[in-house]
């Protein structure tokens, strides 16, 4: 065993039983009458004294030399891990989970957040990593101090984000994507899940309108938009693999200026340059104007610069606006350019609902699309695809490096089944569990109610807010996302007021801190373009009622009207 145990009289110890990383010693004191029992557990490398076996409560001093072993090489013939130890903390830990996240998180009588200042949450936490780890009962404290102070995106008056809620069936997919612990880039290490991909990828193909092409699931929008990029300037210019960025003419990239900032991300990753991408001016509503890119693009071509993409998008971040695509796809048809579609929050729904249909039809046209499942899907963090129209295998063929440890050319098997190569990583999460165990549940049929209860949701609230005094739409909702200023009465009528915009946009920050530190709700706010901070309500979750549409513009004002 290692390790040497003596006592203060210097008697003999004799071992008694040894049971894994736990030594049980005993010990018998003659001239006390006392029995000592002594249990050394190595996995913390301390004695642990139990308790006498005698009447008598006085014990002699034990002193005690640790293993002459580092941990873990005690029992080389036997498993480090405890899975026994392990599985029953596991249930444990589940049972606060399942009570503190998914019933209290779910409750509209508990706090969204349980707001603390950051100096006080890191002492309540005690993140502090030590040499020793601790007891089961701690680490159980642990997980309930960490689900009590996290806020509860499940909450139903959660409207902070563009996903919200949860779907049991999904959040099951999460939970064995989590226990299977594979990697989605060779079918003899994922059989399940290579399959299983691309049936999920070929039906959001399907979707879109396309009966054939390819794609990949990414972690998040960000990187499917980034995956975009990349291969559009490898479609264009294929020597930029072997050459990198020095042997490419200066390029141009052309987006909206209410686009999601992944472009401007994706451009400075990838060497284009944040000063490449054109900025588009938008109308009142935030969408593209299509002559403006016109004339962006050839600006970008008198000034010596390459144009290769136009990123476009369907369903903006802040406004929910969706870009005109058939005029912007003969754009690019007549120049020469990919299109891309960022429809992360929409484009999984437009065949399922006439209402977001009419402005996606022609995203048929786009050589590539971004689509987040995780947001109005509801399928969890995180969950997102790039799909595109391409059947050369380019996704391939621009990131594959031949990696021979993984992807042997004489396997028992079909090659094609090895995807990896296709990804810009090695290990990749597997994000499709998820999303097909939910579909399975549900259906089409269920996607589809759940989109139509959001927009039937928002046009209530929408329809309330007009009735109120006080509430000042930043323009009528094309989606779920319902942008407003509060007007408190101190500022109704002063609109003509010196500091009138200085105040308002004051507003809806006191707001959210008041109702974050009081834990009733979360909503986002932020300037956009020349207008002053206002707030952005996302109508998701198909855990929103009326009532709960109600409580908000209550809330609103409860929290707003003394400024």
């Amino acid at each position: 065993m290692g390790g040497e145990c003596t006592f203060q009289s210097s008697q003999p110890v004799n071992r008694y039983l040894q049971c894994h990383e736990l030594v049980l010693y005993k010990y018998r004191n003659h001239a006390k009458n006392l029995l000592v029992i002594v249990i050394i557990d190595f996995r913390i490398r301390l004695p642990r004294l139990y308790s006498t076996l005698s009447a008598l409560t006085s014990l002699d001093c034990v002193t005690t030399t640790g293993p002459s072993q580092p941990y873990g090489q005690q029992h080389l013939n036997e498993p480090l891990l405890d899975h026994r130890e392990g599985q029953l903390f596991l249930t444990e830990a589940f049972k606060v989970i399942l009570e503190e996240v998914l019933c209290k998180g779910i409750d509209v009588n508990e706090k969204v957040c349980e707001w603390r200042e950051p100096e006080e949450l890191a002492t309540l936490l005690d993140l502090e990593l030590r040499e020793y780890g601790e007891q089961q009962h701690q680490l159980l404290q642990r997980v309930r101090d960490v689900a009590k102070y996290s806020v509860k995106t499940n909450h139903p008056r959660f409207f902070n984000q563009l996903f919200a809620g949860v779907d049991y069936h999904a959040l099951t997919g999460r939970f064995l994507t989590e226990a299977l612990n594979t990697s989605q880039y060779t079918y003899e290490v994922a059989p399940v899940f290579v399959l299983m991909e691309d049936e999920v990828l070929s039906k959001l193909r399907s979707l879109v309108g396309w009966a054939q092409g390819d794609g990949i699931f990414c972690p998040g929008g960000t990187m499917s938009n980034m995956y975009a990029m990349n291969l559009a300037r490898y479609r264009a210019f294929p020597e930029v693999k072997l050459k990198g960025q020095w042997a490419l003419p200066r390029l141009a990239v052309f987006t909206s200026q209410e686009s999601h900032y992944s472009v401007m991300k994706a451009a400075a990753f990838q060497g284009i340059g944040t000063e490449n991408v054109f900025k588009v001016n938008v109308d009142d509503r935030g969408c593209m104007i299509t002559d403006d890119l016109s004339e962006k693009i050839e600006l970008a071509k008198s000034q010596g610069a390459v144009p290769f993409l136009v990123h476009a998008t369907s369903g903006t971040t802040v406004q929910g606006a969706f870009d005109p695509l058939e005029p912007i796809a003969d754009i690019c048809d007549r120049q020469g350019l990919w299109m891309h579609v960022d429809s992360s929050v929409l484009a999984q729904h437009m065949t399922l609902t006439p209402e977001c249909n009419y402005v996606n039809m022609f995203v048929i046209r786009a050589d590539s699309v971004t689509w987040n499942p995780h947001k109005m899907m509801l399928t969890g963090l995180q969950c997102s695809a790039v799909l595109l129209k391409d059947t050369t295998d380019l996704l391939k063929r621009c990131h594959s490096a031949d990696a021979t440890y993984l992807f042997q050319q004489d396997k028992f098997y079909d090659m094609s089944l090895d995807t990896g190569d296709k990804s810009i990583q090695c290990g990749r999460k597997v994000d499709c569990l998820k999303l097909w165990l939910m579909w399975k549940a549900v259906g089409s049929q269920g996607l589809e109610e759940r989109v139509d209860r959001a927009f039937a949701h928002t046009r209530y609230l929408v329809e309330e807010m007009m009735k109120r005094e006080g509430f000042q739409l930043i323009g009528k909702p094309e989606f779920v996302n319902v942008c407003f200023w509060f007007i408190p009465p101190s500022l109704r009528g002063k609109e003509n007021s010196p500091d009138y915009q200085d105040r308002l946009s004051k507003v809806a920050p006191v707001i959210k801190e008041r109702m974050i530190k009081q834990g009733t709700m979360m909503v986002g706010y932020q300037p956009l373009g020349g207008r002053v901070n206002f707030f952005r309500m996302i109508v998701i979750s198909p855990q929103l009622s009326y009532q709960d549409m109600t409580f908000f513009l209550d809330e609103i004002e409860r929290l707003g009207n003394n400024l």
